[in-house]
């Protein structure tokens, strides 16, 4: 059984990563245009755009890479989409603190 992490980019720019698992990402994607669950994110961000998609063996997989990556930031979920892979280290890294513990 395939099961899948994507990410859709919505129309007011934002992105909404999700798992889906027993029918395809294709299907799981007119659902979110089609407004299939009135309380989701995307409801009022219609129409979505399908920008991403991995695939999984099992569930447990996708629903771990769908938590990393929801905490993720803006500048790093783009650089996946667009497979920028050397990027991807660079922009996990913290920023420095301003405040330093006496050593």
């Amino acid at each position: 059984m395939a099961c899948f992490v994507y990410i859709l980019k919505c129309a007011d720019g934002s992105f909404y990563t999700g798992t889906v698992r027993d029918h395809s990402v294709d299907r799981r994607v007119s659902e979110h245009n089609n407004g299939h669950y009135a309380d989701s994110f995307t409801m009022g961000r219609r129409p979505v755009e399908l920008v991403f998609a991995e695939e999984f063996l099992n569930i447990t997989d996708a629903i771990a890479a769908e938590r990393r990556i929801k905490g993720w930031s803006r500048a790093k979920k783009q650089a996946l989409i667009e497979s920028r892979w050397n990027d991807l280290p660079n922009l996990a890294k913290r920023p420095t603190s301003k405040f330093r513990v006496n050593e």
